[in-house]
Parts: C-alpha cells; sequence; structure tokens
C-alpha cells in the first residue's frame, strides 16, 4: 500500500501511555466507564428531547445536535484509547489513521460552530424575547445545525487531504493514543512547516473567531440581564446560560493549549494527558452540566416516568380483570 506512490508505510503503532501498563485493567475500567457514562448520558438528552414534545424547541434542537456529536466524537477516539490499554501493539491501517484525524478533527470544529449557534440562540432569547419565535424558526435552525456540520468538515478536508499524500518513510510509531496531527506530522519525511502553519491558522481562525462571536453574544446578554429590575429575574435570566458557558470554558480552554501553539511537535506527554480531558471527560460531563441544573429537562423526565408508570399500571390492570 502506497500513498502518492512514495509512502513505505502501510499502518501506524499507537504507543498510547506506556507508563500505565502495569496499570492496564484499572485505566482501561475507568476509560470504559467514563465513556459508556458519556454515550449514556447524551443518549439521554436524544431521547428525552424525542419524547417529550415541550422540549422540542431550538434551544434543545441544538442541545441535541451536540449530544449527537459527543457521542461520536468521543467513540471515535475511545475506540484506540482502549486498545492500548489491553494490547501490547496497537496498530491502525495508514488509510485508518488518516480517516481518524479527519474525523476528529471534524467533529472538533462542529462542536466550536455549534457552541456559537446556541450562544446567538441564548442572545435572541434573552436580549429579543418577543422576537424569537420569528427569528429563530424551524427553517433557520435546521440551516444553522446543517450549516454548522458542513461547516466544521469543510474547515478541516483540505488540511487532511493534504496530510493524506504526505510521504511516511521512516518510523510509523504515534506517541498518542490515536491519529493527533501533531504525532503524526513528526513522522513524515518531508517538509511540513508550511502545513503546520496552514494548520495553525485555521485553527486559530476558527477557535479566535468563534470565542469571538460567543464573548460578543454575552456582552450583549449580561447588559441586557443587567437592565431587568428584580434580582430574581436576573438570575433566572442568567441561568439559562450557565451550563453553556460551563461547556465552552472547557472547550476553548483544552483546544487552546492543544492546538494553538507555534510547534505542534511540542509538549506530546503532557498533550495527551489535556487530549484525555478533551475526548472523554468532556463528552462524560457535558450531558451532566446540561441536565442537572435544568428544571425543563428534570420536568421533563418525570413526565416521561409518570407516563410509562401510568401505562403499565393500566397494562397490570387489563391483565387482572382479563
Amino acid at each position: 500500500m502506497e500513498v502518492g506512490n512514495t509512502s513505505a508505510v502501510t499502518e501506524f503503532i499507537l504507543l498510547g501511555f506506556p507508563s500505565l501498563h502495569h496499570a492496564w485493567s484499572l485505566c482501561f475500567s475507568v476509560v470504559l466507564l467514563m465513556y459508556s457514562l458519556s454515550v449514556l448520558g447524551n443518549g439521554f438528552i436524544l431521547l428525552i428531547v424525542f419524547v417529550d414534545p415541550k422540549l422540542q424547541t431550538p434551544m434543545y434542537g441544538f442541545l441535541c445536535n451536540l449530544a449527537f456529536l459527543e457521542i461520536c466524537y468521543t467513540s471515535t477516539a475511545v475506540s484506540t484509547l482502549l486498545q492500548t490499554f489491553v494490547t501490547t501493539r496497537t496498530t491502525i491501517c495508514f488509510h485508518c489513521c488518516m480517516a481518524q484525524i479527519l474525523f476528529i478533527f471534524s467533529f472538533g470544529a462542529v462542536e466550536l460552530l455549534l457552541l456559537t449557534v446556541m450562544s446567538f440562540d441564548r442572545y435572541i432569547a434573552i436580549c429579543h424575547p418577543l422576537r424569537y419565535p420569528v427569528i429563530m424558526t424551524k427553517t433557520l435552525c435546521i440551516r444553522l445545525a446543517i450549516g454548522s456540520w458542513l461547516g466544521g468538515f469543510v474547515e478541516i478536508l483540505i488540511q487532511a487531504v493534504i496530510l493524506w499524500t504526505l510521504p511516511f518513510c521512516d518510523s510509523n510509531v504515534i506517541d498518542h493514543y490515536f491519529c493527533d496531527i501533531g504525532p503524526v506530522l513528526s513522522l513524515a519525511c518531508s517538509d511540513t512547516r508550511h502545513l503546520e502553519l496552514i494548520g495553525l491558522l485555521s485553527a486559530v481562525s476558527i477557535v479566535l473567531i468563534t470565542l469571538l462571536l460567543i464573548v460578543v453574544s454575552y456582552l450583549f446578554i449580561i447588559s441586557s440581564v443587567l437592565r431587568i429590575p428584580s434580582a430574581s429575574g436576573r438570575q433566572k435570566a442568567f441561568s439559562t446560560c450557565t451550563s453553556h458557558l460551563t461547556v465552552v470554558s472547557i472547550t476553548y480552554g483544552a483546544i487552546m493549549f492543544m492546538y494553538i501553539r507555534p510547534n505542534v511537535h511540542s509538549s506530546f506527554h503532557f498533550g495527551k494527558a489535556v487530549a484525555v480531558l478533551n475526548t472523554v471527560v468532556a463528552p462524560m460531563l457535558n450531558p451532566f452540566i446540561y441536565t442537572l441544573r435544568n428544571v425543563e429537562v428534570k420536568q421533563a423526565f418525570r413526565r416521561a416516568v409518570y407516563t410509562k408508570g401510568s401505562h403499565f399500571k393500566e397494562l397490570l390492570s387489563g391483565r387482572n380483570a382479563s
């Protein structure tokens, strides 16, 4: 198998965390537990919004997109992480590695765009509540969601294609638990400075532009909330934004540390630990952040449980009567 008729590498070896191999069973169990909680938590959001008509609003529609994204994102990275704990030699084929880079970074870009769209939704809801139903129509919400997904993949696709054509003719050992762009670029046997510069500019542009839009949205939100006369009204208005702000802080903090750096080859070991935060821990925490303090979701869950309980009682009564 050759890439661009110059590459002799047909597969890569993922090192994972060699220093933790003596405790592989504990690490495997912890990661598997966090992954399971992530899938269950985000799956719960998808299910509860689907079954409860009162939650089928723009805000929860975007939240469903984010929940589905988190499931895809964490599954793409955790699949190889778990393998590194149970096997002494974790290999991934060349094309699989390139595809993993494409999907992981595309999902990351989509997440930033979705978080930006969600901040815009909160801005309209708080600053223009009377016009909210007119502005945030179903058509606009669908376009914003589709635009976020398409924009994220287009942002990464060109870089992924260029990376796919690079020659890899020496070492094939990746010092990571998934195919991260920095460790992979360090293995290329050609000058990658131009691609590194393109990647840095792309990362800086999407991170800073989306972050700027989120900050501007919240400046208007804070200004509008401060004009509310009652303290309870201000607290109620801003409480709808606290979950989103928490997720934004975690996501942007991890991404800036990992990828907004002049030299992507530096700090691989510490970068792997931060990557676990971004690909495993954050997707697990996000559904809890969005639901634990969310009164509407709690009420929807109670309604769902009550409805199922009533149906079960009716079924038992019917069987007893017969």
